[in-house]
């Protein structure tokens, strides 16, 4: 099969979709690679690194996209790469279908198909290849957080960890999955108090036996939540529903109840957010404010880190790559892990979650040979 990596174009995407030790695989499992000029650069990972291992190197993503069949990307192509989507294209990619219809529609007119890294299982049913990414999200958003109480970045000047005889910043986190797992550890071992609320009593029991009572969990309910969001310093968003838009936990009115220069982070912004006053934001301008709360709704917070990004997506990513690639769309019809990456196909959707977002029609998935 002939494989194509463009370079990453979104707002501070460093991440690139595959490593060198990745391509290695491809070329000896008889494929064909492309990778545009640059495509590792901002991960550490020079063209001549791919050239090494057998990868061709082309000088634009234009060129990239006649020459292949199968383009792996880590985020969702913008409207300069739709442009090159074809009915022959397969692309393999994070996609949040659910959040955006404009970019459903495109990718339906386009004819191509789309996968979906977040949508897509093993054979326990997990989501592989968003674990890592949401694992990365959650420690940085305790990280980022931490960052922008500082006064000097326009917070309210608290340390999350306080000193002994001052108080501790308090961290309310909503979701007890990948995300806030990574962020309690995080917020913890800062020192942080720490709240977190979820509507799994099993994960929240996980949560407190591996940290015991330096962690509050609390069962998700509209009246916990509104009081606990109060006092808040920093409320990080973490609620995930597997392919679909995420369910709005905090309301408007929750958030002007907030403390004056506390900070949100929803980190489900990307498949629509899960606090209602969150909306996508970049890294070249993440905050704004409402109420006199700060919010920061960067819809790529890995790309920051894209030499530990990079390496997890590729661990996690290249079997399936592997199998795609010697099986063809066939062999993802036939696996139904696999299958459930497959959100469009030949310009149908077939993922319910996202036709059922957008009011669109949805199709079963089955070969169209």
């Amino acid at each position: 099969m002939k494989i194509g990596i463009p370079k990453e174009i979104k707002d501070h995407e460093f991440r690139v979709a595959l490593t060198p030790e990745g391509v290695d695989e491809l070329v000896r499992n008889g494929h064909e690679v492309w990778v545009e000029a640059t495509a590792g650069e901002g991960a550490g990972l020079s063209d001549d690194a791919y050239r090494a291992v057998g990868a061709r190197v082309v000088s634009s993503a234009e060129e990239l996209f006649d020459l292949v069949e199968l383009v792996l990307k880590v985020k969702e192509p913008l409207a300069s790469e739709i442009a090159y989507l074809q009915p022959r294209h397969t692309l393999f990619t994070f996609l949040h279908l659910a959040s955006s219809k404009t970019l459903t529609e495109a990718l339906m007119k386009s004819g191509c198909t789309a996968i979906a890294y977040e949508t897509m299982e093993d054979e326990r049913g997990h989501l592989p290849m968003l674990q890592p990414m949401s694992q990365i999200a959650g420690k940085l958003a305790v990280q980022i957080g931490a960052h922008y109480l500082e006064r000097t970045h326009g917070g309210k000047g608290i340390l999350l960890g306080g000193l002994p005889g001052v108080s501790r910043g308090h961290v309310v986190i909503l979701g007890a999955g990948g995300v806030g797992s990574s962020a309690v550890e995080i917020a913890l071992g800062i020192g942080a108090r720490v709240t977190v609320i979820g509507n799994d009593i099993s994960q929240l029991q996980r949560l407190q036996e591996r940290f015991g009572n330096n962690l509050t969990t609390l069962a998700s309910q509209r009246l916990v939540i509104a009081e606990t969001v109060k006092r808040a310093d920093l409320l990080i968003g973490a609620v995930m529903v597997r392919g679909a838009k995420s369910p709005v936990l905090v309301s408007g009115s929750m958030v002007a109840t907030m403390k004056t220069g506390a900070l949100i982070m929803d980190i489900a912004v990307d498949q629509g957010g899960c606090i209602e006053t969150t909306r996508p934001t970049t890294h070249a301008d993440p905050i704004f404010e409402i109420d006199g709360v700060r919010h920061y709704g960067v819809t790529n917070i890995p790309g920051i880190v894209p030499q530990t990004s990079t390496y997890a997506l590729t661990h996690a990513t290249l079997p399936f790559i592997v199998r795609l690639a010697n099986g063809g769309v066939e062999a993802v019809l036939r696996d139904q892990g696999m299958a459930r990456g497959v959100n469009v196909f030949h310009g149908a959707i077939t993922y319910s979650a996202v036709a059922e977002a957008h009011g669109l029609p949805c199709e079963p998935l089955v070969s169209k040979k």
